[in-house]
Order: structure tokens, then sequence, then C-alpha cells
């Protein structure tokens, strides 16, 4: 578990750095040329997975999809709300011991936010813009 919640916490700090590298205005940007949704929108679906599945976890069964953040746009809002749902799942995992259906849904979580990260490296290669060091370090971007 400790192994798992490593794995978890450096895709979690991966996230941050990123929307911290970017701009306000970056947060707009689609992929030119295609159909998308924005970079903001990005992480909006990685806040209301994280949301989402921390209440499955902590039901212990799956309750649906629920975003908190308001503006897709908003870094300062992106930002606080990806490190409130890192921090509040953080220390849930410290003082639970979790079941096989919430384990299953950690994992869930887990996969959704490095799907995420594929993405964003599209997003952030399509509209030429550059990497923060961690991005650079982990996926030799």
């Amino acid at each position: 578990m400790e192994l798992l919640n490593q794995k978890l916490k450096r895709a979690f700090d991966l996230t941050v750095d990123l929307a911290e590298s970017l701009s306000q205005e970056h947060l707009k940007l689609k992929l030119p040329d295609l159909p998308s949704n924005s970079i903001g929108h990005q992480f909006w679906c990685v806040i209301g997975a994280r949301e989402s599945f921390f209440n499955a976890i902590q039901q212990d069964k799956w309750i649906g999809f629920d975003c908190s953040l308001s503006d897709p746009t908003s870094k300062n809002e992106i930002i606080h709300c990806l490190n409130s749902t890192s921090n509040d799942l953080q220390t849930y995992l410290s003082e639970h011991e979790l079941s096989e259906t919430q384990l299953d849904f950690l994992l869930n979580l887990l996969e959704h936010e490095i799907q995420h990260h594929g993405q964003l490296i599209r997003y952030i290669y399509g509209n030429r813009l550059k990497f923060p060091q961690s991005w650079n370090e982990r996926y030799t971007v």
C-alpha cells in the first residue's frame, strides 16, 4: 500500500506542477485544428475524478461523478482544488485501511490521473507550450 500511495502522490504532484506552470490564458487553449475541449477542462475532469473516486472510497461504493470546480479557466481555483483533493485523499489513506472495493477505486483513480497526463502532454505539445522540470524528468518530454 505504501508503494501505491507514493505513486499516487507523485502523479498528483506532477498534475499540480503542470497547472502551476501554465498561465490563465493557457487554460483556455484547445488542440489546434482538432475537436477538443480546453486545457482547463482537462483539469476539471481530473478534479472531478479525484472528488468522485474519493467519495466512492469513503462510501465503499460508486456514488456518481461530480466536480466542485466552478471555473475551468481560473488558475487559482484549479490549483486550490488540486491541492485540497490531494491533501484530503492522502490524509484519508494514512488513517484508513481499504477494502478490496476501495482499493479498486483508488487504482482506477490513479489510472485516470495518468491517462490525463498523456492527454495533457498532447495539449502542451499541440500548443507549443513548455513543460515544468518535473514533467521533463518523469516523462522525458
